[in-house]
């Protein structure tokens, strides 16, 4: 592995009162030392020193300098922070002097990537370091915090140890049959067990479904025909004038969008096209695109003008968006009600809006997500690989039932468990042998 010397800015790229050089890399304390007139190459880990940092003599800023050794820092190896002055030029300044001196610019998530080449953490855990930088709510933030602190890498150790466990069984009854104190696993029971695991795997994953709508938001599309006011209804959720509001039908032409938080739950809204006929071969196309966004939203707000009758487009709409994750949002309450349909009832003009966003929320529990996070994957990567390890045991499974004998069984444990293992970014058979002498002590 690299142990070069590697420096970025860790700090945002604009103006502030302090930017933050990070220094990571063997020997980069004494690196750092050789332009600092601050004493730290005999210093104590995690200790600050003032003092400027000099090129070819001349001063180039006063600085404060934190110096980690040993492997117990964020990237498990030797590590500097220099804090700067926040100036986008004497930042860059900083950055230049430590390249010219002969450090490396570090590559895009390299400091995160050598704390986990270093052991330092696993790979699900350097994936949560980016969904905190990223998280867009308290949630997903909370989601992310849990990663890092190892809630998946608990849970996945879980898994592995129960599918170690049942392979390293089934080897032993075959190889070292002698050995009387181990269990003789039957079909029966390596059956009992292996449907149990598939069982914790999947509830995994039926509870993983909605991270995604946390981390990323529900992709909510607002449809209905002209008029009925879904321009008004996307300015009243945004609390802003995002959307151009006329009593001229086919107003919007395009697709509007605006994102908002609501309790947590981030809505990225969509304002369409209203969905008619039309012979206008731009409006046309707004209607195409609306239609074709339909099938594509994790919510779709169908609004209805409540103070007219249902007409033909109403019905067409009601009968496109049943099979969807639909709120019938009855516009217009203000002006009088004249359809009777179940629905949320609004006046998006006068802004009441609140029992919209009560349903909202109602359907989209997502503040449970927080509270049930210890065993909870967090992007897709993740849940595709827990998902083959569930189809692993599942072929394992089928062949248990058609009675296949254990020690052909094992090569669907064996994927099972490569797939547990990669999650957390680890090799898997190469420290099977390990795990067998550690749990039997064979040959000792």
């Amino acid at each position: 592995m690299e142990n070069d010397i590697i420096v970025a800015v860790a700090t945002s790229r604009l103006e502030a009162a302090i930017s933050v050089i990070r220094v990571s890399g063997k020997d980069c304390i004494d690196f750092v030392q050789s332009f600092f007139t601050g004493k730290i190459a005999n210093k104590a880990s995690h200790t600050l020193t003032y003092g400027f940092l000099k090129d070819a003599g001349q001063k180039v800023d006063e600085v404060m300098v934190s110096i980690y050794r040993g492997t117990k820092t964020f990237t498990g190896e030797e590590m500097v922070e220099i804090s700067c002055h926040g100036g986008v030029f004497i930042t860059n300044q900083v950055l230049q002097l430590c390249l010219n001196k002969g450090a490396r610019m570090a590559d895009r998530g390299e400091f995160t990537k050598r704390a986990f080449l270093n052991g330092r953490i696993d790979l699900a855990q350097s994936e949560a370091v980016l969904d905190l930088i990223t998280a867009k709510n308290e949630i997903a933030s909370q989601l992310a915090l849990k990663g890092i602190q190892g809630s998946i890498s608990t849970f996945i150790n879980d898994l592995e140890e129960e599918l170690i466990a049942l392979i390293t069984n089934i080897e032993v009854n075959i190889d070292y049959p002698e050995y009387l104190d181990i269990e003789q696993l039957t079909t029966e029971v390596l059956l009992e067990r292996s449907v149990g695991l598939k069982l914790k795997m999947d509830r995994i994953l039926e509870d993983s479904k909605n991270v995604k709508l946390v981390k990323d938001g529900i992709s909510t599309v607002i449809i209905g025909k002209p008029n009925v006011g879904k321009s008004s209804l996307l300015n009243a959720l945004l609390k802003e004038d995002k959307a151009i509001v006329t009593d001229i039908a086919g107003t919007t032409r395009d697709i509007v969008e605006g994102d908002i938080s609501i309790d947590g739950i981030m809505l990225n809204i969509i304002d369409t096209a209203g969905i008619r006929e039309t012979d206008n071969m731009i409006e046309a196309i707004g209607v195409s695109k609306s239609r074709g966004l339909i099938d594509q939203a994790d919510l779709v707000l169908l609004v209805l003008d409540g103070s007219k009758d249902l007409e033909k487009e109403d019905n067409e709409l009601i009968e496109l968006t049943d099979k969807t994750n639909r709120i019938v949002v009855i516009n217009k309450s203000d002006q009088g009600l004249k359809i009777e349909l179940e629905g949320v009832k609004i006046s998006a003009k006068n802004q009441e809006i609140h029992e919209l966003i009560a349903e909202i929320k109602k359907l989209f529990d997502l503040g449970m997500i927080a509270k049930n996070s210890d065993h909870l994957l967090t992007n897709v990567r993740q849940n595709q690989l827990l998902y083959q390890a569930s189809q692993a045991l599942d072929s394992a499974i089928e062949a248990m039932n058609n009675l296949i004998p254990p020690d052909l069984v094992v090569e669907d444990l064996y994927e099972a468990w490569s797939c547990v293992k990669e999650i957390l970014g680890q090799e898997a058979k190469e420290d099977l042998l390990d795990e067998l002498f550690k749990r039997f002590c064979i040959g000792k």
